[in-house]
């Protein structure tokens, strides 16, 4: 068989129940459908960390946050003892290497990010610094912007809400990702190619194209999650690092109590970080799912070239999410030092023509960590010592169903800006989740199998001690797992 192409697809922000093909009727996306229906879907994936940076560090180098110590939005530069894929597929392969949008391995604030020798051949860039981005050289010459980096703050200072009608589709980031990404795969390449497409949507603020949010009236929206107990239990968590300020009843929405947003001085409003107080939450989610909508467009055009050009057939197709979004559920909106499903679950697909049975799913656990080492299975190099993901290549030919016991994910002063500068770990096996809070002695456990939506916390549960107790050991140490023993050992002493 000739080496596949790799055509890797990383969203930002992206929750496991936005796909229409995996039972959310609510959405519109026939390119993920179609991308389902021809390769497997992982149905419980999940992230390492609920955090953008810590969250790519890991599956960029199938490592766990507790061994390669990038646990920080911001942090001044990436390790570099750290090799991430494309640098250990340049290193040991014949592959060509390609970065299209966000990379965020390392601080972007003001600066081009600093990533010592990232391995990749080509790459374009579009994140937060001030200079050297793709994408702003692209609006200056295609739509005649003179100063792209006033372009968004002057949408969101015109917006009376921190969500609604964006840009037009011509000059989203998602067109301009998806016209480099079909001109990579159209020229004439003389060795296989790995092609990391990173979308920088749908983060917040939700700003989507209006045609796309109108395909979406919000009435149809189903509500998040909500029960009444959700204001209660939250009392006990203020003193954890979360970007909502309060705990709003999704079900009743008052126009009369939103703030006119265009009267605050935008460097106030800080909407990367910070959502509203107050919210529409099915509005929210129409734009929300708008913008994952328009990915869907552009992943369309994506696949759409590969097909055209006759390298369908031998090109890996992975999506995934670096993590997901409360979007309301249980009354926030956003992400922090929390572990409920819709910030830690993200979708996973992958299609690998004549291996994967077309439309199977797996239920097995598995981490984005595990990607990194399939990859480098399916190249034909070796898999570094310390990498520690399993691959997924068994699961992927239907040689086994069962992966890992538990999935762990952790959020270690991740933020910044934060007053407590939390640490919290999560343990899932399948059916219990314990959520440690170490700096703040709290915990909680959620039965998923009796309690999906994780409404009830069975961590002061009467008569439940004897499991509890299980299930701590069981924590401590899958945690302890994550710290790898560090350089490797080539004598007895």
């Amino acid at each position: 068989m000739t080496t596949p192409n790799i055509l890797w697809i990383t969203t930002d922000q992206q929750r496991y129940d936005t796909i229409r093909a995996h039972g959310n009727t609510a959405i519109n996306t026939p390119n993920l459908d179609r991308l389902a229906a021809e390769g497997m879907s992982f149905m419980n994936a999940y992230c390492q960390a609920p955090i953008c940076t810590p969250s790519r560090a890991s599956f960029m180098t199938g490592r766990y946050p507790a061994s390669h110590h990038v646990h920080r939005n911001g942090n001044d530069h990436f390790p570099p003892t750290e090799r991430i894929l494309p640098r250990i597929l340049k290193d040991s392969t014949a592959y060509t290497t390609c970065l299209l949008g966000k990379h965020h391995l390392s601080r972007s604030e003001d600066r081009i990010e600093l990533i010592p020798e990232d391995g990749y051949d080509h790459a374009e860039l579009c994140d937060c610094w001030p200079i050297g981005r793709a994408y702003d050289a692209w609006l200056k010459e295609k739509h005649g912007v003179e100063d792209p980096l006033k372009l968004y703050p002057e949408l969101l200072q015109a917006s009376p809400r921190d969500y609604g009608p964006g840009f037009p589709m011509e000059m989203q980031q998602a067109t301009w990702w998806g016209e480099r990404a079909t001109a990579f795969i159209e020229r004439q390449h003389d060795a296989p190619w790995f092609m990391n497409l990173n979308a920088v949507d749908p983060h917040p603020p939700f700003f989507p194209p209006q045609e796309f949010l109108d395909r979406y009236d919000p009435e149809d929206m189903p509500l998040p999650l909500y029960r009444e107990s959700d204001v209660a239990r939250q009392e006990g968590f203020w003193d954890i690092d979360q970007q909502w300020k309060k705990i709003q009843d999704v079900r009743h929405y008052d126009p009369a109590e939103d703030i006119d947003q265009s009267e605050i001085p935008l460097e106030q409003r800080n909407l990367f970080d910070f959502p509203p107080d107050t919210y529409d939450a099915r509005y929210v989610k129409a734009c929300y799912y708008a913008m994952i909508e328009m990915i869907d467009d552009r992943v369309g055009a994506v696949l759409e070239a590969l097909e055209r050009t006759g390298q369908a057939e031998n090109t890996i197709v992975i999506f995934t999410s670096d993590h997901g979004e409360m979007m309301g559920d249980h009354g926030m909106l956003y992400k922090g030092c929390r572990f409920f499903e819709g910030l830690v679950h993200v979708p996973l697909i992958v299609k690998w023509p004549g291996v994967t049975k077309p439309g199977s799913r797996s239920d097995a656990l598995v981490e984005l960590i595990d990607i990194a080492p399939t990859l480098l299975e399916i190249a034909g190099t070796e898999i570094p010592y310390n990498m520690q993901g399993k691959s997924l290549v068994p699961l992927l030919r239907g040689e086994t169903e069962t992966h890992k016991p538990h999935v762990v994910c952790e959020f270690n002063e991740a933020l910044a800006g934060m007053p407590y500068q939390s640490h919290g770990t999560m343990v899932f096996d399948g059916r219990y989740k314990t959520c440690m809070y170490h700096k703040a002695g709290k915990a909680e456990i959620f039965d998923l199998q009796e309690d999906p939506g994780e409404f009830e916390s069975l961590w002061d549960k009467p008569g439940f001690e004897t499991e509890q107790i299980r299930l701590l050991k069981q924590h401590l140490d899958a945690v302890m797992a994550t710290s790898d023993a560090g350089i490797e050992r080539t004598g007895n002493y």
